[in-house]
């Protein structure tokens, strides 16, 4: 009788759950039963594993062959354990000295001529074997970068199931024919985005700068206030006027992800397969914007089974663009309250509860009416105000009572669009908001927040006071029913941001009075803000 084990990861989510191979030979009838709460795809990794340790020169053993997977208790799925599963086998059979790989953590797909062929996951399969003291991975060669990013770990990339059985015996390491070891492209790529999914990732290629946006100069303002405190943005106004030019230059404002926020950012893109070629780390904000005819698992995440990222977790640490918000489904508009309030979107399916990250962002756009051409002067509208209302409608309350600055986008006349003087470039504005980001970082020491936006209202209230009867207008709303009791709160957050991009110690009156401008979009008689000299 032969008994192995080694250590692969279930992804849940975007987060692993490492879980022991276990493999066991008994004399009898030569059968392969494989236990521990399989999916189909893991069931058909006998097939696979068998034809991969045959094509690798190993002999497959003749008797009675159960592999287990504990915790038998969590869902199981994917291709990722083929490589751990064959090593188990081989261990088990004296092919392989069974010490050698108990301490190891392998994660990956088999061919069935042997080779080692990429998959998505890797990073997050490799933070939960690192988190469970495993120090030691084995992955395919093409997935050594990204495995490399996690801290303490020593990455082992390999081709082929025979080079790894060659590495773990201490015998020469075959050389790989030109077939095999051909560097090919990712076969996953990007994965096949869902209906309206979009661009996942900010394209450097063509990189956009704020100076080519003409005039603006109030959505400007809120563009900047949004990347300082990372609060959600609603541009309304008619088709042209720069609503889209705006939302695409955001990330750029945004500060470069910090090592923590990058390794996120990266396990949410290497699970969903949209990592970019050659870039194994995302180290700028993403940028994704989804179609407005976007499903409800498009957006928040789902699917069959265990659920997977949607819009909003890849958006995670960046910006998330909803053009034509009024176009969007109702239902799916309103799922995103959830993120927009916690930072998480949890999803429930009949494979279980998934909790996924998604603190980004949001901006939305949306015409005045279905033409486009209500309350532009000159134009001629023809829609009925009932149908101006429902348009409207579409927008929830709820939905809309948190986003935090709500700005019209006034179509440009002709003396802004040949105006001489550029407005400031995204480089010039992206210091001021990193500046803001540092001062409000530095207030929030000790804290788990690290932007305005995160800060709860009550604690902002009690611990970081603003000057006296600053808010006396924006509690007067409140009294009158123009604000909701979060929409204050929000207000103050804006506030501070305000003031945190004046380089003032806390907000004044002219700074509350600003948000509360931004958000009701009533004139308050307050001048546009002024950057700190």
């Amino acid at each position: 009788m032969g008994f192995a084990r080694t250590c692969s990861v279930a992804l849940v989510g975007v987060e692993g759950v490492p879980v022991e191979v276990q493999a066991d030979l008994e004399p009898g009838v030569a059968h392969f039963t494989l236990v521990g709460l399989p999916d189909k795809s893991l069931v058909e990794s006998r097939d696979r594993v068998r034809a991969a340790v045959v094509n690798s020169g190993a002999e497959w053993p003749q008797k009675k062959l159960t592999v287990g997977l504990s915790p038998a208790s969590v869902p199981k799925g994917g291709s990722g354990f083929d490589l751990s599963v064959a090593c188990a086998v081989l261990a088990a059979a004296e092919r392989i000295d069974p010490r050698a790989i108990a301490d190891l953590m392998m994660f990956g797909e088999l061919g069935l001529d042997g080779r080692v062929r990429p998959l998505r996951g890797v990073l997050p399969a490799v933070l939960a074997a690192a988190d469970a003291g495993y120090r030691h991975v084995v992955v395919p060669e093409q997935a050594a970068a990204e495995a490399s990013l996690v801290p303490d770990v020593t990455v082992l990339g390999v081709r082929s199931l025979r080079q790894l059985i060659a590495l773990l015996c201490d015998e020469p390491v075959p050389e790989e024919d030109e077939e095999t070891a051909a560097v090919r492209p990712d076969p996953l790529g990007p994965a096949p985005a869902g209906p309206g999914l979009g661009a996942a990732l900010a394209v450097d290629d063509h990189p956009v700068d704020l100076d080519e946006v003409a005039g603006q100069t109030v959505a400007r303002t809120a563009l900047e206030i949004a990347a300082a405190g990372r609060h959600h943005l609603f541009l309304k106004g008619p088709p042209g006027a720069g609503k889209t030019m705006l939302a695409e230059r955001l990330p750029g404002l945004l500060p470069p992800l910090t090592a923590q926020e990058a390794l996120e950012v990266t396990a949410v893109h290497s699970v969903a397969g949209t990592l970019p070629p050659g870039r194994p780390l995302v180290e700028r904000p993403p940028y994704c914007a989804p179609h407005h005819s976007a499903t409800m698992a498009a957006l928040v995440g789902g699917g069959s089974g265990l659920p997977r990222p949607g819009a909003v977790s890849l958006a995670h640490h960046g910006v998330m663009f909803l053009d034509e918000a009024a176009e969007c489904s109702g239902r799916v508009l309103d799922a995103m309250r959830q993120p927009l309030e916690s930072g998480h979107v949890v999803v429930a399916r009949a494979g279980g509860m998934m909790r996924m990250p998604a603190r980004f962002v949001l901006v939305m756009a949306a015409n005045p009416c279905p033409c486009g051409r209500h309350g532009v002067r000159g134009a001629d509208c023809e829609c009925r105000p009932s149908t101006v209302r429902r348009y409207r409608a579409r927008l929830s309350g709820p939905l809309l009572d948190r986003v935090d600055l709500r700005v019209t986008v006034e179509p440009l006349a002709r003396s802004e669009l040949h105006a001489s003087g550029a407005g400031e470039s995204t480089a010039t504005v992206a210091a001021r908001v990193l500046a803001a980001r540092e001062r409000a970082a530095a207030r929030y020491a000790g804290t788990p927040w690290t932007t305005n936006q995160e800060v709860p209202g009550h604690a902002l209230r009690t611990r970081w006071p603003v000057a006296l009867g600053a808010l006396d207008r924006a509690e007067d709303d409140m009294e009158r029913g123009l604000l909701t009791a979060r929409g204050l709160d929000r207000v103050l957050r804006v506030a501070w941001t305000v003031a945190d991009l004046a380089a003032r110690d806390r907000p004044t009156r002219e700074d509350v009075d600003r948000a509360l401008e931004l958000r009701t979009g009533i004139r308050r008689g307050v001048a546009v803000v002024e950057p700190a000299r």
